[in-house]
């Protein structure tokens, strides 16, 4: 059976880094190389569908839950230039088509009358009250257009959690098999992420691995300030003052809920460049190769570069922020081996 690695890390944590690795060896391909599948964890996504079906359900949420999800299925579809989608290009043209069913198979009911969900006015629909209005007071109430909704049909599932699960791992296994999973192993960046690991079990076959990646927090505060911000031009994922970031970091750290499922496997970003033979052996082992199989090595991931992504808080322009880090987050830091000075020009 071929399988289904899933590289996932909190932010900035160097997580593509398993992409890189794993596509070096023979049998492994990243075609869209780091593009994360989100369809998963996104809001609106499988894992909400799950939290409203099966908590706290009833015929109302359910509804809502149905067709939150639909659509949020169809945007990822069709939005050709939103980064997380274009799901008839990046994964398959039949991913519609294939969560159209998947749907399907959660409802058992579909009836006639509405809720104030779907009689929410919009310009348009509030045009139409009004025309239905006027229709009404001249023909002295024998016309009665039908009343404008959001959308027609309601949908109800009471599904049970056996039945949620099993109608959703087939879901997953349509998906992974129109990406090509019968003939090759896949690469699904980002497919989970570290705070919902607890769900894998019920979503994935013995053929899913999962690697996490942890990343020094001095080092990813110094990046997420001094490089991302400064290069990219673009949003940047954590706090830039320091007090703030300790404590959104520790908060992001603490939402996490553990578990030892085997199929897991945490790594830190720094042995990948440290002890670099060393998780290979590892990373082997957990995707059933060989280090011969390792064809393309150092062609997409080459530790003698990453390194200067490491130690950065060494510099001493740094060393006042990278102190308090030091002091508020010390759990999360990393033994390095040894002491080296970095270069920010090189860092990326």
């Amino acid at each position: 059976m071929n399988k289904i690695i899933i590289p996932t890390g909190y932010m900035g944590s160097g997580s593509s880094a398993i992409t890189d690795i794993v596509r070096e060896f023979s049998g492994y391909e990243a075609s869209q190389g780091d593009f994360e599948y989100v369809f998963l964890h996104c809001p609106g996504g499988v894992f909400d569908l799950e939290d409203k079906l099966l908590i706290g359900n009833n015929a109302n949420r359910s509804d809502e839950a149905l067709h939150t999800f639909e659509n949020t299925m169809r945007e990822l579809y069709k939005c050709k230039f939103w980064w997380p989608a274009n799901y008839k290009k990046n994964l398959h043209p039949d991913f519609l088509k294939i969560t159209r069913e998947y749907v399907e198979s959660l409802i058992q009911y579909k009836p006639d009358d509405y809720w104030y969900v779907q009689e929410k006015l919009s310009a348009i629909r509030f045009v139409i009250m009004c025309i239905r209005k006027v229709f009404m007071l001249i023909s002295n109430g024998s016309i009665v257009l039908k009343r404008p909704l959001k959308y027609d049909q309601m949908t109800i599932s009471f599904v049970k959690p056996e039945e949620f699960y099993k109608s959703t791992k087939e879901y997953l296994r349509n998906i992974f098999q129109c990406m090509g999973i019968d003939k090759k192993n896949l690469i699904l960046d980002q497919l989970l992420l570290p705070f919902n690991l607890w769900r894998m079990e019920n979503y994935f076959e013995e053929n899913a691995e999962c690697f996490v990646v942890e990343r020094d927090p001095r080092d990813v505060f110094i990046s997420n300030k001094y490089v991302w911000a400064m290069r990219d031009n673009s949003p940047i994922p954590y706090p830039t003052d320091v007090m703030e970031f300790c404590e959104y970091y520790k908060r992001l750290r603490e939402m996490e809920r553990r578990t030892s499922n085997s199929h897991i496997h945490r790594i830190r970003f720094e042995d990948l460049i440290y002890y670099y033979e060393e998780i290979r052996e590892k990373i082997c082992k957990v995707i059933g190769v060989d280090k011969r199989d390792h064809i393309a090595q150092y062609q997409y991931f080459d530790p003698k570069r990453s390194i200067y992504n490491t130690q950065l808080f060494q510099m001493e322009e740094y060393r006042a922020e990278t102190k308090i880090i030091e002091s508020e987050l010390s759990e999360f830091l990393y033994d390095f081996p040894y002491e080296r000075k970095s270069d920010i020009e090189k860092v990326f």
